[in-house]
């Protein structure tokens, strides 16, 4: 028999606010979305681990961000795990689903026994919006700090926003009664408005290498509201997190009774992918023969793997680039007119 709290609650983001606090946040659980990504790859279990906890922070902050089309997380770096990328594509309309989708890349002989930050070392965190058609893409960078991924977001969320964050995450594999052994994950998202930002040309704040962090921000009883919510989520124990034992309304009222937790409606989520062979056709748009001739295999084809979900396309290439010859369905393209 399945638990009524699993069903109800597999892969959400339940949004709260505690009243007395005015903190705001998210409560997230990944169950078949998250095994649905790392089914599509043979990570090692490092790997595995870091794809998860960047798909579970990019199910928190999405829903933070007023889209039209995609938030990305990008994480680079000169250790073993060498790329982590994620994407959160806002709902297609109202009431629908929002699709979250994540890989990384690697290289399996440096990898070792360390936890899966450290085997990321030196490089970048970054969040990029892009609202689609007729805006400009916004993009933040921050260092890699701290001693997780969800350090850097916090790090990113202070340093480029001035919005004292908080994350707490916790994913790996589970077994149910009854079902075959997957991954899933849950995390909970603090968050609050600054009262008064620093100004220009401050000096540097009290995070690692001088970067801000939230107490750099918050004075008075904002940070005190602030620490006190951060000292109840410190209690949160990783079954809670990760469920689905503990459904996440009464997870908000075990932890934050004393702060008036209120919620509100929940965003379903999916694993969804953007990729299709008129996008591959598009970006291959800009090569000329010569260009397309290169990329074309001893067999006579071009062919491309997404990155996330494993998709395989394959194309005659005189159908590909700005000197094609033939339209997608292979018939002969009319020159133009001289």
């Amino acid at each position: 028999m399945t638990d009524i709290n699993q069903i109800a609650w597999d892969d959400t983001v339940l949004p709260f606010q505690l009243d007395r606090s005015g903190v705001r946040g998210r409560v997230v659980r990944l169950d078949g979305v998250l095994d649905h990504i790392l089914s599509r790859h043979d990570y090692p279990e490092p790997v595995a681990a870091a794809v998860a906890e960047l798909a579970l922070l990019t199910a928190l902050i999405g829903p933070t961000v007023k889209l039209r089309w995609k938030l990305s997380l990008q994480v680079r770096g000169n250790g073993a795990i060498r790329t982590l990328a994620a994407d959160f594509f806002a709902p297609a309309n109202e009431g629908g689903p929002a699709r979250v989708r994540a890989w990384a890349s690697f290289d399996p002989e440096r990898l070792d026994r360390r936890p899966p930050f450290q085997q990321i070392g030196e490089g970048y965190f970054a969040i990029l919006i892009d609202q689609g058609a007729g805006s400009l893409p916004y993009q933040g960078i921050t260092p890699l700090a701290g001693m997780s991924l969800s350090d850097c977001a916090q790090t990113y969320f202070a340093q480029s926003e001035q919005l004292p964050t908080r994350f707490a995450l916790a994913q790996g594999r589970s077994i149910l009664s009854g079902r075959a052994e997957q991954w899933r994950a849950g995390g909970i998202m603090l968050q609050t408005l600054p009262a008064q930002p620093m100004a220009a040309g401050s000096e540097g704040g009290s995070g690692e290498g001088g970067l801000i962090a939230a107490a750099d921000i918050l004075q008075g009883a904002e940070s005190e509201n602030w620490n006190r919510a951060n000292h109840l989520l410190d209690t949160v124990e990783t079954l809670e997190l990760v469920g689905p034992s503990v459904a996440p309304t009464d997870l908000l009222l075990r932890l934050f009774h004393e702060e008036t937790p209120r919620v509100f409606d929940p965003q379903r989520v999916e694993f969804g992918c953007s990729c299709s062979a008129d996008r591959v056709r598009g970006t291959l748009s800009i090569y000329s023969a010569k260009d397309i001739a290169h990329m074309t295999t001893p067999e006579g084809r071009v062919t491309a793997d997404c990155q996330f979900c494993g998709a395989h396309y394959d194309f005659d290439p005189a159908s590909l680039g700005f000197e094609a010859t033939l339209d997608a369905d292979g018939r002969p393209l009319e020159k133009a007119a001289e």
